[in-house]
């Protein structure tokens, strides 16, 4: 599907991130550990891919254009070091099969992912899609061409 907006592009890319991450829930809920690890993979992997796109192209960019180093993006960049560590935990969890080190470490995911959703989509995306508005469609071309 092609996006117009950034806030459409990674707003899409949230809900994709977010059913990978059910998927895998629910697999380790189940005590199906073959499906949860490769649910859990394709989940982190996913969501990797999105940290990168924010990081490397669209935060530089924002950054760039307001002068501001300190602002919403490094908030962002601290929460995806959060979210790094949980998935390092989920990832130990689901190696060992412990399903409650990985519900623990994933339902504390879900709380930050969710404000952290919520910040980007309603506030950031917007502000990197109205700041960048000339730029938008080379943006969203560089993050579609982000291996």
């Amino acid at each position: 599907m092609m996006h117009s907006t950034i806030a459409e592009k990674m707003s899409a890319g949230h809900q994709h991130c977010d059913d990978l991450f059910a998927a895998a829930e629910s697999s380790v809920g189940q005590g199906e550990w073959g499906e949860a690890r490769a649910d859990f993979s394709s989940f982190n992997q996913v969501m990797e891919h999105h940290l990168r796109m924010e990081e490397e192209i669209l935060f530089p960019e924002f950054e760039a254009r307001t002068g501001q180093q300190g602002g919403p993006t490094e908030i962002m960049r601290g929460e995806h070091a959060q979210m790094r560590d949980l998935f390092l935990s989920m990832s130990e969890a689901v190696g060992e099969s412990d399903q409650s080190g990985y519900l623990g470490s994933s339902e504390t995911l879900l709380w930050i992912i969710q404000q952290h959703n919520s910040k980007e989509e309603n506030i950031l995306y917007p502000m990197i899609d109205n700041m960048l508005s000339s730029e938008v469609d080379l943006l969203l071309q560089k993050l579609s061409q982000l291996d």
